[in-house]
């Protein structure tokens, strides 16, 4: 069903609420917070320069970290304010609450294309338990409803499905953003009957975060590409060794009824014939989550499907890498989501950033659409500065994964169909 978007929406002199998601990495310097990646601010551009030039009084909203109902200052939206300035070359009022009194009142006095950003909407456990009458609160200053924020529409919280409620019994509208409208576009329409042949790379560490994919994928691809820790699981369930690998032992019959649906339905199931292994080594150092630091030790190419005991797959290796560029440079469509290995580590990055390689050659050179999914590709992409070479990156990790699935998200199906 499609949505109502803000293209369809006449704004002028209207409050219009808007969530976006500027949960954006930061870090302290000097004693202030100081953003470290604006990317999800400036895929909201478009969408917020469209409604102030047609004279909206845009209030945003969004959450920034998990601050669990506490007045976290580390998590403050403030510095997301200043930034947002910025990059649109206007003034951004910023109001230190997102309910009550003062915040009415800021609303009150706005001119048409003005901006103001509230603070973090999760200083409040309401948010997250998406409190009808906390969302009455938030709706006070909305006449509109615009949800920007597709990385936080599979949840069903205040401010993403509890407002457009709430302005949906009043008769207001609410309608997807710009980056909303590409996103559903990308992940849904243009998946829906892709140009073939259809290639599905899809990588990450646990089988189970990605079955539900893997499944409905099988009903479209022509063919599925699988690296990551990922590809050990499915290794166990065809016999093999997998030596000191992120495996998921329990999940080895899931993996064998993805191989016999593959079989069934003729989708070319490819897993890696070569990796990058190494021996793993507890060291006495500690992490930021307090866990031992691993180093890896004795790094080689290993030909054998059977994992070395005492060695851990990193990486697809060089074999690996040519069947999967191979099979890329046929494709018209490519859904990619999830790296290849351990791709922080620059010894074990190479698969991944091949196939990054092989992607954007592709889509430039022949025109394939490319839509990375999320998440752990996006940040591969952009490392391997590929990132404008693709047809469509998705700003949503989970969000995007729930939606390949087929899963309804609570924050697209809160929005007014057209």
């Amino acid at each position: 069903m499609a949505k109502l978007t803000v293209r369809d929406l006449n704004v002028h002199g209207k409050r219009v609420f808007m969530r976006v998601d500027y949960n954006v990495p930061m870090e302290e310097k000097d004693g202030q917070m100081v953003i470290t990646d604006a990317t999800r601010i400036v895929e909201t551009l478009p969408t917020l320069r469209l409604l102030i030039e047609q004279g909206a009084k845009l209030i945003l909203t969004a959450h920034l970290g998990r601050p669990k109902g506490k007045r976290e200052p580390s998590m403050s939206l403030r510095p997301v304010a200043a930034k947002l300035a910025e990059l649109l070359g206007c003034p951004v009022a910023f109001a230190d609450d997102c309910i009550g009194e003062k915040v009415e009142q800021t609303v009150s006095i706005m001119k048409p294309g003005d901006v103001l950003l509230l603070e973090n909407v999760r200083y409040y456990n309401e948010e997250e338990a998406n409190d009808p009458a906390f969302a009455e609160k938030l709706a006070k200053v909305a006449d509109i409803y615009v949800n920007d924020a597709f990385g936080a529409a599979h949840r069903a919280h205040a401010s993403t499905e509890g407002v457009a409620r709430v302005v949906a019994k009043r008769g207001g509208q609410c309608a997807a953003g710009l980056l909303m409208e590409r996103e559903l576009k990308f992940l849904g329409d243009e998946l829906e009957k892709p140009a073939r042949p259809f290639v599905v790379i899809l990588g990450g560490a646990k089988v189970s975060d990605k079955i539900q994919v893997i499944d409905r994928l099988l009903e479209k691809a022509d063919a599925l590409l699988i690296g990551g820790a990922m590809a050990y699981t499915f290794r166990l369930a065809q016999g093999f060794k997998t030596g000191k690998s992120l495996v998921e032992a329990d999940k080895t019959d899931t993996a064998k009824l993805a191989l016999a649906k593959a079989k069934q339905r003729g989708v070319k199931f490819l897993l890696p014939t070569d990796d990058v292994v190494a021996v793993p080594v507890k060291t006495d150092k500690l992490d930021k989550k307090g866990k031992p630091v691993i180093e890896y030790q004795n790094l080689r190419v290993s030909s054998d499907m059977n994992c070395p005991d005492d060695a851990a797959g990193l990486d697809i290796g060089p074999e690996t890498v040519k069947a999967y560029c191979d099979e890329v440079a046929k494709a018209k469509t490519i859904l990619w989501n999830g790296p290849m290995g351990l791709f922080e580590d620059k010894r074990f990055a190479e698969g991944t950033f091949a196939v990054a390689r092989a992607v954007a050659e592709v889509t430039q050179k022949s025109g394939a659409k490319s839509i990375i999914g999320g998440g752990d590709s996006v940040k591969a992409l952009n490392k391997a500065k590929l990132g404008d070479k693709v047809t469509f990156m998705s700003t949503g990790g989970g969000a995007s994964l729930e939606f390949l699935e087929g899963r309804v998200l609570p924050g697209v199906a809160a929005l007014s169909d057209k």
